[in-house]
């Protein structure tokens, strides 16, 4: 959503850095641009030292982005997956995001992202903090 991107770049800044592209890809049905493409150009940008990367709960991009990540990505990934107490089978948010199957949960997402070497904070507030231990 909006609103996370708005308080993920705070959390960057409040870190004491900046953001040198910001891109929202929603989590509707079709979507313009797919992970890999931005994930790609994010690698190739001197300007850029490290990824955020806002999922939510339902459908599997983030898990098939955490994929690509670990074979093709060098710079730090830290993510937030919404959706935590989100129950099985109840659409949330304006986009309809819903838990079709366990897989797609917040928790098994965040432990996916976890497994592919990305770092998973708990809140948008953390994001700041996960970037400061990784850059330094």
């Amino acid at each position: 959503s909006g609103t996370l991107t708005y308080e993920a770049a705070n959390q960057v800044v409040q870190g004491g850095y900046g953001i040198s592209t910001a891109v929202g890809i929603g989590g509707d049905p079709i979507i313009g641009l797919a992970y890999k493409e931005l994930l790609s150009e994010f690698q190739k940008d001197d300007e850029t030292r490290a990824i955020v990367m806002i999922g939510e709960i339902g459908g599997s991009l983030e898990v098939e982005a955490a994929k690509f990540i670990k074979e093709n990505i060098s710079k730090p990934v830290v993510a937030f997956i919404a959706g935590a107490t989100a129950p099985k089978g109840k659409r949330m948010g304006h986009a309809g995001a819903i838990v079709g199957s366990a897989d797609e949960s917040a928790a098994a997402k965040k432990e996916a992202l976890k497994s592919y070497g990305i770092h998973v904070v708990d809140s948008p507030a953390l994001i700041g903090e996960e970037i400061q231990k990784i850059l330094g």
